[in-house]
């Protein structure tokens, strides 16, 4: 607890300031003239004086970090948030949860096209590898936030633009190495603006990391390329994105409490024993997958009042989870047993490969009006998802009946998703703001064929949801103004929620949100008070299925209320403190569980993963122009991996620092500019663990006729102390 009295008392010494770098901006954010490439996210975003709760990330500040993690590791210190990472070093798979909520209820658009998987409702960065390099701003916007198009938002949304198109041209070429045999290269160009309308600009990237974890090794191959034509009035964007990852898998976490205690980083993944009892590795045990992304944008504007825009996407994804199976059913494959020198065979050692292939399809339009007093956008989203599922053996000790590639499973999901909306910011008078949105979805998801237990998976439910939201921003003078919101979202189940429940509905929400923004010269502090209330909300069991997807279940009743502050304060012309914090209270109405053999009503429980403190810190230290150096902390408190409050499935709270440094040098020829980063992580060699999984089964091997409950937990450890350190070139 020392650490955490440490923090706090920074946090205390901290409150209310902002780094005076990110004060500028935001001062010159509020006075520019929109651009037209901002237009593309105009429909998902809000502006600063907004009663939406949100946190804008720029260019400039992803860079400072940006040596090769995922974009969730590299919005951790943002305010509600948690990170984890599967093979613990911030490469490969890695999470986000705002508030509490899990990745499933986070709504992601890329230049307002939706992200998120269609059925798993997850978002997979691990498929964007290298993506911070082409994004050039984005918006974290907590509780539901605006109207988004695809899935809604339960915790928070993060709103996407890719880089906007250069007058000059550039080239620039970055390496970064690190602990576990981690680097990042990366080669960027643009053309410029040629003939003053015309612009090609693209990336190619490769991240490779052995991970913490044992054989958690990650192989992102990634590119984007973009065509631009722009004049005045018009903005036309044709954009290519996407990649292929290949890695090593890390997520059946750690069970055994004694590894976890002294061999932190073993890995169960791919383990069997061979014929002569010695414990080997599968070196296969890979998930494969290719995603290709395909978007054309058109903004036109046509005076100073009317805007138009249409989106259009397509995505092609496709790949497999490749796995050793030892000792395996033949029921399990649908394979008859055989005699063998005259014994009968059931079971056999085996490779299978679990196939995602599928294709989404996005069709966006909207338009927008404004004058003195009014903004106000309107506009219609369709998207249409068709996935196959199906698994293969590829190679078996005995084969029985089976055929190389033959399927043993095999099945289809469609999900047809359209909605219409209409939003505005009215200006009642110099003081009042006045904010409504209104949104229509309908949701159908179909699916047919049998699911990978070999049983009949047959859906088909429609959903129409209604989601207003409505908001008053009352500027007190120029340095104050205060907001409150109320805002209705409803969101379908995920497959993975019609797999795991025999009855599942959808969750709805009403989310209220009072605020105070005060700016004054550079000093910013920002408070924000919400109450979020659910009914059926879908939460995290804490159990995960046998690929690693979380389960959720609806849990009746339940509520989040909290306090976000965040805060940045100059010290003095060279050092600033960048503090938030948020204090909540996340509980499940009334939890009814079977526990031997009975029903026990627990009442009122915390819900799973979600910490009552969160606190972040940053002290940016800026001696001269070119270098910068950061302190940066974040304090997660404990929290529960169940919704039962199980001992077992405690997570201890955990205080973790880094060092990031960037220095930036100017050459007199050949380079515009050189770029060193270093960033140290975990500086203190915490031994901390962010996530993890638990689970419950009813036995009676001990006491036949007995129905007993045994429990289990299992862990994903993250990296001690671990570096990046970077150099780009900028020509």
């Amino acid at each position: 607890m020392k650490n955490v009295f440490a923090f706090l008392g920074l946090f205390t010494l901290s409150l209310g300031v902002i780094a005076q770098e990110k004060a500028q901006e935001q001062v010159q954010d509020s006075t520019k003239v929109e651009t037209l490439d901002e237009v593309l996210v105009k429909a998902v975003r809000v502006d600063a004086k907004s009663p939406i709760t949100h946190s804008n990330v720029t260019k400039k500040e992803l860079a400072k970090r940006n040596l090769g993690q995922d974009i969730p590791i590299l919005l951790n210190y943002l305010p509600s948030v948690v990170t984890t990472s599967d093979a613990g070093a911030g490469i490969g798979y890695t999470g986000i949860r705002v508030r509490g909520v899990s990745s499933q209820s986070t709504n992601i658009t890329i230049n307002g096209i939706p992200y998120n998987d269609a059925e798993s409702l997850g978002t997979f960065w691990v498929n964007l590898g290298d993506f911070a390099s082409s994004v050039e701003s984005l918006q974290l916007q907590r509780g539901v936030g605006t109207s988004t198009n695809g899935s809604g938002a339960f915790g928070a949304s993060v709103n996407v633009l890719t880089d906007a198109a250069s007058n000059e041209a550039y080239g620039e070429i970055s390496n970064s190495f690190g602990s576990f045999n981690t680097r990042k290269h990366t080669v960027k160009f643009s053309s410029g603006l040629l003939n003053d309308h015309f612009e090609i600009a693209g990336r190619l990237s490769n991240i490779a990391s052995d991970g913490y974890i044992d054989r958690a090794s990650t192989d992102l191959k990634s590119y984007f390329l973009q065509g631009t034509f722009i004049d005045d009035n018009t903005l036309i964007k044709a954009i290519t994105f996407g990649g292929n990852e290949l890695t090593y898998q890390s997520w059946n976490g750690l069970e055994d409490l004694d590894r976890l205690e002294n061999d932190r980083t073993y890995n169960t993944a791919g383990e069997y024993t061979d014929d002569n009892g010695v414990t080997q590795f599968y070196d296969r045990e890979v998930d494969d997958y290719k995603q290709d992304h395909y978007q054309l944008h058109w903004n036109q504007r046509y005076n100073n009042q009317w805007s138009t825009n249409i989106g259009l996407n397509y995505t092609y994804g496709r790949g497999f989870f490749e796995q050793f199976r030892e000792d395996d059913d033949f029921e399990t494959y649908g394979l008859t047993p055989l005699m063998v020198n005259g014994q009968e065979v059931n079971s056999t050692d085996l490779i299978r490969r679990r196939w995602l292939d599928n294709d989404f399809y996005v069709f966006n339009a909207s338009a927008n009006y404004k004058n003195n007093n009014l903004d106000m956008i309107f506009g219609t989203s369709f998207s249409h998802y068709d996935g196959d599922h199906f698994g293969e053996i590829i190679w078996a000790e005995f084969a029985s009946q089976s055929e190389i590639r033959d399927r043993y499973y095999e099945g289809n999901g469609k999900k047809n998703d359209f909605s219409v909306f209409a939003k505005a910011n009215i200006r009642l008078n110099e003081k009042i703001k006045l904010f409504a949105d209104l949104q229509m979805r309908n949701v159908n998801y179909e699916t047919s064929g049998i699911n990978s237990d070999l049983l009949a998976f047959n859906v088909d439910e429609n959903y129409t949801f209604f989601n207003p939201k409505a908001g008053i921003t009352y500027e007190l003078n120029a340095s104050n103004n205060f907001y409150f919101s109320y805002a209705r979202a409803n969101r379908e189940p995920s497959r993975d929620d019609f797999e795991n429940n025999e009855k599942i509905e959808p969750e709805q929400l009403n989310d209220f949100e009072f605020g105070w923004r005060h700016k004054k010269n550079n000093f910013s502090f920002n408070a924000n008070a919400y109450v979020m209330l659910y009914n059926e909300q879908l939460v995290l069991t804490g159990n995960i299925d046998n690929v690693g997807n979380p389960i959720r279940t609806n849990s009746g009743k339940s509520s989040r209320i909290g306090l976000e502050l965040e805060a940045i304060v100059p010290v003095s012309s060279k050092l600033t403190l960048q503090p938030n914090a948020t204090l909540s209270s996340n509980k499940n109405k009334e939890t009814i569980i079977s526990f031997d053999g009975e029903l026990v009503n627990l009442g009122k429980t915390d819900i799973a993963f979600s910490p009552e403190l969160i606190f972040a810190n940053a002290i940016v230290y800026q001696p001269i122009e070119q270098l910068q150096l950061a302190l940066l902390s974040k304090f997660v408190g404990e929290q529960f991996m169940s919704n039962t409050e199980a001992e077992l499935s405690k997570l201890d709270s955990f205080f973790i620092n880094d060092i990031n440094i960037t220095y930036a040098i100017t050459p007199k020829s050949v380079f515009d500019e050189i770029v060193v980063t270093g960033l140290v992580n975990n500086i203190f060699n915490e031994k901390y663990i962010s996530n993890g999984y638990y689970y419950t089964y009813d036995d009676d091997f001990s006491n036949p006729g007995t129905i007993e409950t045994v429990e289990g937990a299992g862990f994903y450890p993250q990296a001690t102390t671990n570096f990046l350190l970077g150099l780009t070139l900028k020509f």
